[in-house]
């Protein structure tokens, strides 16, 4: 193999063992400034609301209007529209935006669903856009333009938000003008379905739980996450508005509205349960967009952010937090690099044990970083039970790893300007609810380049331990655990999902004919 092509090699190897190495440790950073604040901020919050109610009534909330964008949702959509309309404000300050893109049946089953609750007195209308243009942005921003609220609560459509969020969300809004959003906490109705949703409520709890908290509490750049939470019209007017040149609109207004001034806030104690994907190319696939916006994001805003006057520390800070996804394609080298560095370039084949053990020490305490951080938001998380779910953390392990090449062909993308539709997340509508509507997948394509580098990391794995590099085996074999499960468990959910589609294209069949009949 050519030397040049080896020191090449060497060198990516190196940056992205150094770049995992970073991100790994900013998790120890999010733990430390959650644990400083948390205590402290969770009652200072919660005295704040009481003391907003001790001196206000429910006459004295302020307008809000509740957008609910929907794409093609016809198995939750009905679920969402009930749990908005029993939000416990007062009906004439609460209007409801139904913001429906839908090209299928969604749009006649949400169409029949508006008519029956505003027949029931609730402020409820339904926008239908048949161009779609911006996507989610577009819809909200059609939306904001006709809105009566002076603030602006969003769900998703796999959403199910509490009785109670906008009274405990809205007066923070109110008591302080600065804040231009109250982002809420993400929670998990189907958290216990498989092994893939419990690994994926894991991760969702290490985000909001530690993550969110430590920007927020920390004072550095937050986000908002699309759905379950509250702005303030003004800040997204400040912000610049809704844009769709991203596929993650939310990180895009949320940076743009901090660097025009205002605050955003995040309260841990207000939970918002949503339903997880429980088919890996669902979940692959709403990855792929996180990731491909995140770093769309992190082109568009960083230039601005560096410029900014924000402290040192929360621009490295918002570096760290939009070219997270980053990590995927580091991940991705070093599982590629490792096999023919160790074959072919002497150098490497012939570093004394020292060296090994200081990288090892230092990969070590960055790949563990993680696992301590979820650790610690199970543990601070206030559900029953965490000790069990920590036990699911290996599948979590090897989700992550093994999403690397698709996330990665994500980050390329973005880099690269590719341009993409904004492409749903399609859900069950409840684990024991039969689905009123199957959607069929594409051929899961990148699932065979999984296939072949987890075999490639097989084979790495085996050249390290004949060569009695045993400190590198076990993060290979984590690569090849990782890619090979997410392979399988690909084709698998595909083929799953082919009888699903077909057995409903055959009582939709069977229907029509007894209808005819």
């Amino acid at each position: 193999m050519s030397t040049i092509l080896l020191y090449a090699m060497f060198v990516v190897y190196v940056i992205a063992g150094v770049g995992l190495v970073i991100y790994g440790f900013s998790c120890y950073y999010s733990i430390y400034l959650f644990l400083k604040n948390s205590r402290k901020t969770r009652l200072s919050d919660r005295k704040a609301i009481l003391k907003y109610y001790r001196e206000h009534s429910m006459a004295d909330l302020p307008q809000v209007t509740t957008q609910l964008p929907v794409f093609n949702e016809a198995n939750c959509v009905e679920r969402l529209l009930e749990a908005v309309c029993a939000i416990d404000y007062p009906k004439d300050k609460h209007e409801i935006q139904v913001l429906d893109d839908s090209t299928d049946e969604c749009y006649e089953v949400t169409k029949k669903k508006v008519a029956e609750l505003a027949a029931r007195g609730y402020d409820i209308k339904l926008i239908h856009r048949t161009n779609r243009k911006d996507f989610k942005a577009g819809a909200l921003k059609e939306g904001m333009a006709v809105a009566k609220g002076e603030f602006l609560a969003i769900f998703d459509a796999d959403f199910v938000p509490e009785k109670d969020f906008l009274l405990k969300t809205v007066p923070y809004l109110v008591m302080d003008p600065q804040v231009g959003l109250v982002q809420g906490r993400w929670g998990h109705l189907n958290r216990t379905e498989s092994g893939l949703t419990l690994a994926q409520s894991i991760g969702i709890d290490g985000h909001f739980v530690v993550e969110q908290s430590a920007r927020s509490w920390g004072k550095l750049f937050m986000n908002f996450n699309g759905t379950a939470g509250v702005w303030r019209k003004d800040a997204i007017y400040g912000g610049g508005g809704w844009e769709g040149d991203t596929l993650t609109e939310d990180m895009d207004l949320s940076y743009r509205s901090q660097l025009a001034g205002w605050k955003m806030k995040f309260v841990f104690d207000v939970i918002v349960p949503a339903e997880l994907p429980n088919d890996i190319n669902a979940f692959k696939a709403q990855q792929f967009r996180w990731a491909k916006g995140s770093i769309q994001t992190a082109i568009k805003i960083l230039p601005k952010v560096l410029r900014s006057k924000v402290p040192f520390r929360v621009k490295i800070g918002a570096i760290l937090h939009t070219t997270h996804y980053s990590i995927h394609p580091c991940m991705l080298f070093t599982a590629l690099c490792a096999w023919p560095l160790l074959a072919f370039f002497e150098p490497v084949g012939h570093l004394p044990t020292w060296a090994y053990t200081v990288g090892f020490a230092f990969i070590f305490l960055a790949a563990i970083a993680p696992s301590v951080l979820y650790f610690v938001a199970q543990r601070c998380s206030g559900y029953t039970g965490w000790k069990i779910r920590l036990l699911s953390l290996p599948i979590l392990m090897a989700l992550g790893v093994g999403i690397a090449v698709s996330n990665s062909r994500a980050v390329f993308a973005a880099v690269l300007g590719t341009k993409g539709s904004f492409v749903r997340t399609p859900k069950n509508g409840g684990a024991k609810k039969k689905a009123k509507s199957h959607y069929a997948q594409k051929f899961p394509w990148m699932a065979l380049l999984e296939l072949i580098v987890g075999v490639y990391c097989i084979f790495g794995l085996l050249e390290y331990i004949n060569a009695s590099k045993y400190i590198i085996g076990p993060f290979l074999a984590l690569y090849a655990i990782g890619f090979l499960s997410v392979s399988v468990l690909s084709f698998m959910h595909y083929i799953s999902n082919i009888f699903e589609v077909r057995k409903a294209i055959k009582c939709s069949e069977c229907v029509e004919e007894q209808a005819t009949n």
